[in-house]
């Protein structure tokens, strides 16, 4: 009797730049299609390794070797998938090399975009109408609560970022957020968390409130916001993270509701928060609460694609 050869199922490569945000969406796009996949970290070799892969890939050129090695567990991959432009031109090498399909989970602004099999890219980002990029309200996002906040009565969750290259945040208005979330949701149980880029000042704040349960970040490092999607009746988030409102918007039943930072101008960062409001996934806080908890469907943005 003659062996048949034994079927191996398909595995996704995973290229990280080291931000989680961004490795979050590569490893959504293989959980909602139910494949192991496995992630190496792409790390530069030179200084000017990023600015000359703009270069190489208008012309076409692919080469590794402008970043450090990569050890792969596998020799053979369905598709290289990364997110963030670090990551973009390793892609396309190793998908060459692989044979396997190009996947990029942003907007790979300043790259070829036809030789990718497949873009996802957000809306704000004003995306060309090609056939290879597909336009989401938002971030790529799969949520799994693990069971670091289970609520004892009604409650809210508040999940507090910071600074970023494009808002800052006040600690005075964050205080006066916070007071009115407290005075409007009295009864309720509020679990609160601060981020990596919360400042001590603000997380000193959010510590004088002593709050029913609260992740001060900078001392325990885990991540309650899946568990307060999945249990909060109401979830705030400030406006600094577009990852942590994507989460939000494609989980679970809860409203959400924006804190709104200062910026010094328009951006697509606004724009993303604004376009959602208006399709009801979420509500600026304007000094009113509007409950408001539509979810994106991520799974529905798969359907019929060639992956």
């Amino acid at each position: 009797m003659v062996a048949q050869p034994v079927a191996t199922m398909s595995r996704i490569l995973i290229l990280n730049d080291g931000r989680m945000g961004h490795l979050n969406q590569s490893v959504a796009l293989a959980k909602y299609l139910e494949l192991p996949y496995d992630v190496v970290e792409v790390l530069p070799k030179y200084s000017w390794s990023k600015p000359l892969t703009y270069v190489l890939d208008k012309l076409g050129v692919r080469t590794k070797l402008l970043f450090q090695d990569i050890t792969l567990a596998h020799d053979a991959y369905e598709m290289v998938v990364g997110t963030g432009s670090w990551t973009y031109y390793m892609v396309k090498v190793l998908a060459g090399q692989l044979e396997a399909k190009s996947v990029a989970m942003m907007f790979p602004r300043g790259y070829r975009y036809d030789d990718f099999d497949m873009i996802f890219a957000q809306k704000h980002d004003h995306p060309p109408k090609l056939a290879n990029i597909n336009e989401l309200p938002a971030n790529f996002s799969y949520v799994e609560p693990k069971g670091l906040y289970e609520a004892k009565k009604k409650s809210i969750g508040i999940v507090i970022g910071g600074n970023n290259k494009i808002f800052t945040m006040s600690k005075e208005k964050l205080q006066t957020q916070l007071d009115f979330i407290v005075e409007h949701y009295q009864g309720y149980e509020i679990a609160v968390t601060t981020s990596p880029r919360t400042s001590e000042a603000v997380e000193q704040l959010v510590e004088s409130y002593h709050f029913d349960y609260e992740v001060i970040f900078s001392k325990n490092r885990i991540n309650p916001i899946p568990d307060f999607l999945e249990h909060c009746e109401t979830v705030f988030i400030t406006g600094d993270s577009t990852s942590m409102i994507s989460e939000a918007v494609s989980y679970g039943k809860t409203n959400v509701i924006v804190l709104p930072l200062e910026s010094q101008k328009d951006n697509k960062f606004e724009r993303f928060i604004k376009d959602l409001e208006k399709e009801g996934y979420l509500h600026i806080f304007d000094g009113t609460i509007k409950n408001t908890n539509r979810k994106i469907d991520f799974r529905a943005y798969l359907k019929g694609l060639d992956l």
